[in-house]
């Protein structure tokens, strides 16, 4: 099982990291290990090596079946779930790497950077439209992040597409399709609640 993120997918989110980014002619992806994962609403402990850690709430696919080389006309096939993730992101050393051109695995890849929801809803429950549905994350109880999907520059299409041109999808794999704006740092103590079309999929306490 694979978990695939895409990063830059949304524009406001590009503006927002005053990195020196631009928005990327292609979808910008890179992996994290299955040990990454966060289920359960377990509680996420902030890594010591890190004074930075982000949150980024992220609308998260399924993929439903095996696949190579898929056109974006047939994409929609290889998923009919979907579900809210969290891709923590240790931000200080992401910053690092950016400027010294070196690759993101440290600040993306490690332990319980993937939070993931407890369930996924089949997308014919929410409508069909994988590209009109609306998340949003809460601090708190205050509302710091809100996803509308049509907003993202690359369809979930479009991903599947460009990211099974280089590797084989399999059966259970995790597209995060990007986070939108409003992303921030994590303290102890803090609370993530997280909705899709107003059902809450995640909820889990900062340690």
């Amino acid at each position: 099982m694979k978990i695939i993120c895409i990063g830059r997918n949304y524009a406001a989110h590009v503006a927002e990291l005053h990195d020196g980014g631009t928005i990327p002619p292609e979808p910008l992806w890179f992996l994290k290990p299955d040990t990454a994962l966060l289920r359960n609403n377990d509680p996420f402990y902030i890594p010591a090596f890190s004074q930075e850690v982000h949150y980024e709430c992220e609308l998260v696919v399924r993929i439903n079946r095996v696949g190579k080389a898929i056109a974006e006309r047939f994409a929609r096939r290889y998923y009919d779930e979907v579900g809210l993730g969290i891709d923590f992101t240790a931000r200080d050393l992401q910053r690092e790497a950016i400027a010294a051109g070196l690759p993101w695995e440290r600040a993306k890849a490690f332990d319980h950077s993937a939070a993931i929801a407890p369930h996924f809803v089949p997308l014919a429950e929410l409508g069909g439209d994988v590209q009109a549905l609306h998340f949003a994350l809460a601090v708190n109880g205050e509302r710091r992040q809100t996803g509308d999907t049509a907003q993202m520059l690359f369809t979930v299409d479009r991903l599947i597409a460009s990211v099974s041109q280089y590797m084989t999808l399999r059966m259970g794999d995790l597209l995060f399709t990007g986070t939108p704006s409003g992303v921030g740092a994590v303290h102890p103590g803090d609370n993530l609640r997280a909705e899709l079309e107003g059902r809450t999929l995640l909820d889990f306490d900062i340690r």
